[in-house]
C-alpha cells in the first residue's frame, strides 16, 4: 500500500507564491507519473500538472507559466511550485501517484493524497 502526504497549502494573496509537496511512502514496484490535481467547489477535478519518471511534464493550459512540477526521484517526492496566483487557482490540490505492481503480474495502480486547500484571497 503506498500513502500520499500533501503538504504546503494555505492562504496567498492574489500575485503571490506558494509551494505543495507530496512524499510518497510504501511500497511500490514502478512509479510511472507523479501529479498534482485540483477541485474547485463545484467543479470536476482536474489535471493541473504532471511528470513522468522519464521526467516529461504536462500542465493544464490555465497554469503554463505559472506553475513548475518537479520530482525527487530518489525520496519519491513531486512538488508543486506555484506563482503569479489568480483566485481561481482556489481548490482543494490533490497528489496523485500511477504506477504498477508485481503480485504474479503487473497491475496498474493509482493512489490519491487526502488533499491540501490553496485559497488564494486578499
Amino acid at each position: 500500500q503506498v500513502q500520499l502526504m500533501e503538504s504546503g497549502g494555505g492562504l496567498v494573496q492574489p500575485g503571490g507564491s506558494l509551494g505543495l509537496s507530496c512524499a510518497a511512502s510504501g511500497s511500490i514496484d514502478s512509479i510511472n507519473a507523479l501529479g498534482w490535481y485540483r477541485q474547485a467547489p463545484g467543479k470536476q477535478r482536474e489535471l493541473v500538472a504532471r511528470i513522468t519518471s522519464g521526467g516529461s511534464t504536462n500542465y493544464a493550459d490555465s497554469v503554463k507559466g505559472r506553475f513548475t512540477i518537479s520530482r525527487d526521484n530518489g525520496q519519491n517526492t513531486v512538488h508543486l511550485q506555484m506563482t503569479s496566483l489568480k483566485a481561481e487557482d482556489t481548490a482543494v490540490y490533490y497528489c496523485n501517484l500511477e504506477g504498477r505492481q508485481y503480485r504474479g503480474r503487473w497491475k496498474a495502480v493509482d493512489y490519491w493524497g487526502n488533499g491540501t486547500l490553496v485559497t488564494v484571497s486578499s
